[in-house]
């Protein structure tokens, strides 16, 4: 994997799990709004934050798949995460993962092991 990808999945790793928070907290001060307190309403602060954190991710989802060059199922797969509650923790967790095992793949052919 050369640079600019791990980059890529870096910068779409970091923003992953802050969109994830952003989505489930304005879901749950939506739900506390119109439930429990009818005054409450975080939207106004909220809603522009999780626009911009949703955007980043956007951005970052479509760089990542171009360098990485995933099959459009990864790249339907990663999309659906920035939807999904809390799917940003899920996406951060497969993209370390991911990362992990190429570096230990990258690092294997440097010394000359080859998978058996």
């Amino acid at each position: 994997m050369d640079i600019k990808t791990a980059s890529a999945l870096r910068r779409l790793r970091l923003v992953s799990v802050p969109e994830g928070i952003s989505w489930i907290v304005l879901a749950a001060c939506t739900i506390i709004k119109y439930t429990v307190a009818e005054g409450f309403d975080a939207a106004p602060v909220l809603g522009p934050i999780h626009g911009v954190l949703f955007v980043l991710y956007l951005v970052f989802w479509l760089d990542a798949w171009n360098r990485a060059k995933w099959d459009v199922k990864t790249g339907a797969m990663y999309f659906a995460y920035s939807i999904i509650p809390g799917g940003g923790f899920v996406a951060e967790r497969r993209l370390r993962r991911a990362s992990e095992d190429a570096l230990i793949a990258d690092r294997a052919r440097k010394e000359g092991i080859v998978n058996a």
